[in-house]
This record gives C-alpha cells, sequence and structure tokens, in this order.
C-alpha cells in the first residue's frame, strides 16, 4: 500500500509557467482597496508608495504624483497658476504660489503654500518660489489621494514659531526687553494670514471664537503667539481643526 502511495505521482509532469506570460507584480490598486471615504483609506493609501517615495514615513510630490495618477487616472493638467515672488522689500523672502491639478475624469483641485526663510530649510531659501511650488503641489495631491498628515516637502528642520517670536521681539523690542503686551506686529499679522489660507481657517472666527478677541492691531504679541501655536498644531493634525473654523475669508483682516 505504501508503495502505491510513493508512486502516486509517479509520470505527473511539473507544471511549468510558459516562457511568454509576465510574472511581474502589477501596479494597480486592488478590487478590494477600501473606499477613499472609509477610515482605513489613509492607511492603505500609504502602501502604495514605493520606499523610496517615503521620507520618514512622509510621502515625497514624485510618489504623490505616481500614485494620484494610479488611483484616479491620468492627468491632464499640473502646474502652478499664481505666483507670487518675493519682494524686493521682503528680507525675508516669502514667495507664495497657488498649484493646481487636473485628471481626465473631471476632479480638480488647487492648493496653496509658501516659502520664507523661517519655514525653509537654509540650503533651500535661495529657492523660495519653486519650494513653495512643490508645497503646493503636493498639497494639492494629499488633498486628491485624501491623505493625512504633510509630505516631506513640507516640513522643515526649523522652529518656525520660534523664529516668528524672535522677529517680533526684534521689530516690536522696547530697551531690548520683550513686552508680550505689545501690540501684534506686521510680521505674526501675515504669518496668521498665510496659516490661514494654508488651513482653510477663517482668521476673524479664529480670533473671536477660540481667543474672544477682535482681529484688530491692539491684539496682544503674546496672544498672537499663542494663535501662531494653535495655528502650527492644526498644520501637524488637521482633524483637529473645528468645522466652524473651517472656511478662509480673505476679508478677515479688515
Amino acid at each position: 500500500m505504501f508503495d502505491q502511495e510513493e508512486n502516486l505521482f509517479e509520470g505527473v509532469e511539473e507544471l511549468k509557467t510558459p516562457s511568454n506570460t509576465d510574472t511581474s507584480v502589477k501596479d494597480v490598486v486592488a478590487s478590494e482597496a477600501p473606499s477613499m471615504l472609509s477610515p482605513e483609506w489613509h492607511d492603505y493609501a500609504m502602501t502604495l508608495f514605493q520606499e523610496d517615495e517615503l521620507m520618514n514615513g512622509h510621502p515625497l510630490v514624485n510618489g504623490l504624483r505616481r500614485v494620484s495618477e494610479l488611483v484616479l487616472g491620468p492627468m491632464t493638467f499640473s502646474g502652478p497658476t499664481w505666483v507670487k515672488p518675493t519682494d524686493r522689500d521682503d528680507h525675508h523672502g516669502r514667495a507664495t504660489v497657488i498649484f493646481t491639478i487636473e485628471f481626465a475624469n473631471g476632479l480638480k483641485c488647487s492648493e496653496v503654500a509658501d516659502s520664507w526663510e523661517g519655514n525653509t530649510d537654509d540650503m533651500f531659501c535661495a529657492f523660495a518660489v519653486a519650494i513653495a511650488s512643490t508645497r503646493a503641489e503636493a498639497r494639492a495631491l494629499r488633498k486628491v489621494l485624501k491623505i493625512k498628515g504633510v509630505a516631506a516637502e513640507e516640513l522643515t528642520k526649523k522652529d518656525t514659531a520660534k523664529i516668528v517670536r524672535d522677529l517680533s521681539k526684534q521689530n516690536n523690542s522696547s530697551g531690548g526687553e520683550y513686552e508680550d503686551s505689545g501690540r501684534m506686529s506686521d510680521a505674526q499679522y501675515n504669518f496668521i494670514d498665510v496659516k490661514c489660507k494654508q488651513l482653510n481657517v477663517n482668521g476673524g472666527k479664529l480670533f473671536k471664537d477660540k481667543f474672544q478677541v477682535d482681529n484688530n492691531r491692539k491684539i496682544s504679541k503674546k496672544v498672537a503667539s499663542d494663535i501662531i501655536d494653535v495655528l502650527n498644531d492644526y498644520q501637524r493634525d488637521r482633524s483637529g481643526i473645528p468645522s466652524e473654523l473651517k472656511g478662509y475669508n480673505p476679508e478677515w483682516r479688515g
């Protein structure tokens, strides 16, 4: 009996794959992928990135481009639609760019980002417009892909909040001392406006609802500094932005 079992597969040829069969891994989205509206989507979407398309867990813009077309189909337009280069009198070298992407399926998205010496690593500060454009593109791609967090190009090793506070000290110091009770500086005001635009936050509501102050120049530097800290927290985790604060209004500055 055992001899018969040992000879059971005798004469059966080994199954072979035809030489003309493509056995490479296909770069496609699995049919069982979760809905883009489901809580599981972010974790699934991150598995679509290759190792060299991530930096410390943050997607690079080149990876965002590839994955966005993988998920949403071919892109028909991608480029800056509004550019504000650095002003001659702007010693901090701030550039702001609005970047727009469009897909063949009709999906369209625009995002804004800025770059200046306070939020850009020193080796890239000379390329403020290019950095702002890349960041705005990354933000638009993240939005259409519904990916949480930020792209690698949006990050900096600098403590931007501290830099803004230090600039405020330089511009508004009295006798070499920093006075928290002094009025909010132009640097703080402009920084808050840019962050509100980036995060789609209504600056007027943020001032009034969260800090119980009016959005005018009588706000102290201390309150402005606290508002900047809150906006930086929102940038790190957008899920923490209250729904009643959403909706950027360019007229909030009065």
